[in-house]
C-alpha cells in the first residue's frame, strides 16, 4: 500500500522522497531538517520508550538487528546511567 505519492500519482522512490522533503524544509526555512533526521528521531523516541530491536526492525524495514541495536544500545545506556546517578551523587538524608 502506498501512502505518499508524487504530483504525478506514482509512489516516491526513497531518493525522490528525500529530495522532495529537503525542498519543503528549505522553503520552510528549516535547512537543518531532513527526512532522514525525522526517521532517526522516530527510532530514537521509540527505543527510549522501550521498543525492542525487532520492533524497530519492523517499524523501519531494517532486515538486520544491527541498525536497530544502535538505537536500543543508546537508549539503554541513557536509562541505565539515569538509574545509577544516585550512586554518584547520593541523596541527602
Amino acid at each position: 500500500m502506498t501512502f505518499l505519492i508524487t504530483e504525478f500519482g506514482s509512489p516516491f522512490t526513497p531518493d525522490g522522497f528525500g529530495n522532495w522533503f529537503r525542498d519543503r524544509c528549505d522553503k520552510a526555512g528549516l535547512p537543518h531538517c531532513s527526512a532522514h533526521g525525522l526517521r532517526k528521531a522516530g527510532a530514537t523516541i521509540a527505543a527510549e520508550n522501550g521498543a525492542t530491536e525487532h520492533q524497530l526492525m519492523a517499524l523501519y524495514g531494517w532486515e538486520s538487528p544491527k541498525q536497530a541495536a544502535v538505537y536500543t544500545r543508546k537508549a539503554n545506556r541513557k536509562r541505565l546511567s539515569g538509574d545509577a546517578m544516585h550512586l554518584v551523587v547520593p541523596s541527602k538524608k
